[in-house]
Parts: structure tokens; C-alpha cells; sequence
């Protein structure tokens, strides 16, 4: 079953965002990642089938890894759910996660650590990434000396902005800032790491903190093909953007086409759904060993 829209009668949802519907459940809240997916900030008009389990079962996987770092996660399993879910088990089960309820800080906290889609393009302009400088003559696609941490605004609808280190500092004071940088780019490099060992090269991806009686904590998704960029290394090459298991597949579709990248987004081919959605699901596979039950 895919699902695109949802609504849970008696069940208030207090959020839509570009994939997940959010739920309050009183003391915590409910997470349902849907077939939803979203191109250059737009949410397309195709459902991929089975990619909120497999982004609720990614993140899952990673909550659990990172165990140097709270996070919101309290179940992902179903049968542990609240009683007044349990009616609906065909809409929720393997694509939702019940959270701690966190106060979300105010960016997105992206780590890159290959030269590779905006921060190319940024590169061949000013020679750096968001103000961050870099050698001469580095080639597409290549692994940067140490990643780097560029953060952006958080858009509930269009188009996130990157911001600036100072900006980043004005809006979460000096100390959060430091913290969630060095966050960022700690678990970034433990989750590469892991990756690399089973196949996986991860270009860059976008986390998202929130607090918790004060504390840092990890929220949202983490490591997903939705946010993050994940390259086979058996077919890594430098000098031009390589074969990937995420939605670059519909981007570089979407970029093929005369769209000005705001809505409405145009529609998939079907042989575009399915090659992002095996695609996915093979990130899935070769990163946890975990299949999905579509």
C-alpha cells in the first residue's frame, strides 16, 4: 500500500511536512514517513512505493548505531505502539516511530565531505563551499581533506538557504552552535565509516538537532536516501556525479526536463518510480541487511 496523505480519526496530526505527517499522542509524538517525495524543495505528485519503510527502518538502524548521541526515538516496532493506534496497523506498521517530543533548532545542519551537487557548483564559482575556501583544482565528485560543516534555514515549504557561520552562531548562540557543529560532523564520519565497510561512499547529508530538557538531542531522519547522497564504491570516480542509491535518479530526470523547479512539480515516468524505489530499498539492503515488506 502506498501511502501519500493520512489522517488518523481521533488522532490529532499537528504537522505535513514535504514526507512526514507528525501526530500528537499527549506525551510524545508520532511519526509517519509516507511514500512522498520531494525534488529541489517541491514534493512531486508520485508516491515511490515503500520508501517510508525504508526510511523509518534506515533511521532506525542509525538511532541505534549512534549510541555516542541522545536521540528521539522511542519505538519503531508496532506491536509496542499505544493501544489507540493499533486499528491501524495496515497505515502505520514498519513506516512510523514513536518520538520524544523535542523543541527543533532552528537550521539544518548539513555535512559534506565529497565536492558534489550545490557545493560543486559553488566551488566552480568562488572556489569554496559556503565560504568555507578550498584548494585549486579539485575535480567533481572528490573527497574533501576533512568534511565540512554548512548549515541552512529550515523551509516547512520551499526552497531551504544556506546560511553562514555567523548567521548559524546568531541563531543558536555560540556554544549550541560549536556543540551541533561538532555533532554534525561526528556522526557523519561514524555513519561514513560504516558505510564505506559495506559498500557505501556518503557524499553528504543534512541532520536535524533538537532539545530535550536542555539536551542535545538527534531528531527527525538520519542517513536516509531522502538526506543524504550515497555512492556504490565499486563504481566511485572523480570528475563527474556517480550513480547513486537516492533521489539524485529523480533529480537528474527532473533536470532533463523544461521545469523551472517550483510548483507544480512535473510527473514521473514509471520506470523512474521503480528505479528510485529499488534503489532504495538496495541502500536499505546493503547498509543494515534489513528488507522491506511492501
Amino acid at each position: 500500500m502506498e501511502i501519500t496523505e493520512l489522517e488518523l480519526p481521533g488522532i490529532r496530526k499537528i504537522a505535513s511536512g514535504k514526507v512526514r505527517e507528525i501526530f500528537d499522542l499527549g506525551d510524545s509524538l508520532l511519526f509517519v514517513a509516507t511514500d512522498r517525495i520531494s525534488a529541489f524543495d517541491c514534493v512531486l505528485p508520485d508516491p515511490i512505493p515503500g520508501k517510508g519503510k525504508v526510511l523509518t527502518s534506515l533511521s532506525e538502524f542509525w538511532f541505534d548505531y549512534f549510541d555516542f548521541i541522545p536521540n528521539h526515538l522511542i519505538s519503531a516496532r508496532f506491536a509496542a505502539f499505544p493501544e489507540k493506534l493499533q486499528p491501524f496497523r495496515e497505515l502505520l506498521d514498519g513506516r512510523s516511530m514513536i518520538v520524544k517530543k523535542a523543541e527543533p533548532l532552528p537550521v539544518e545542519c548539513v555535512v559534506r565531505g565529497y565536492l558534489v551537487g550545490s557545493g560543486w557548483a559553488d566551488y566552480q564559482k568562488t572556489g569554496g563551499i559556503c565560504g568555507h575556501p578550498l584548494p585549486e583544482g579539485l575535480e567533481q565528485a572528490q573527497k574533501l581533506l576533512e568534511p565540512i560543516f554548512t548549515p541552512s534555514t529550515k523551509a516547512v515549504s520551499g526552497h531551504d538557504e544556506n546560511i553562514s557561520w555567523s548567521r548559524c552562531r546568531q541563531l543558536l548562540g555560540d556554544d549550541l552552535a560549536l556543540q551541533v557543529r561538532r555533532l554534525s560532523i561526528e556522526v557523519y564520519e561514524h555513519g561514513r565509516d560504516l558505510a564505506a565497510s559495506r559498500g557505501i561512499l556518503i557524499a553528504d547529508t543534512k541532520f536535524e538537532f533538537g532539545l530535550i530538557g536542555g539536551e542535545v538531542v538527534l531528531i527527525d531522519e538520519v542517513l536516509t536516501p531522502d538526506s543524504s547522497r550515497f555512492w556504490p564504491v565499486a563504481d566511485y570516480r572523480t570528475g563527474a556525479n556517480p550513480p547513486s542509491f537516492d533521489k539524485q535518479f529523480v533529480r537528474d530526470y527532473l533536470d532533463s526536463l523544461d521545469w523551472d523547479k517550483t510548483p507544480p512539480a512535473p510527473s514521473l515516468p514509471k520506470e523512474v518510480i521503480e528505479k528510485t524505489a529499488e534503489k532504495y530499498r538496495e541502500a536499505l539492503s546493503i547498509l543494515t541487511g534489513r528488507r522491506v515488506v511492501l
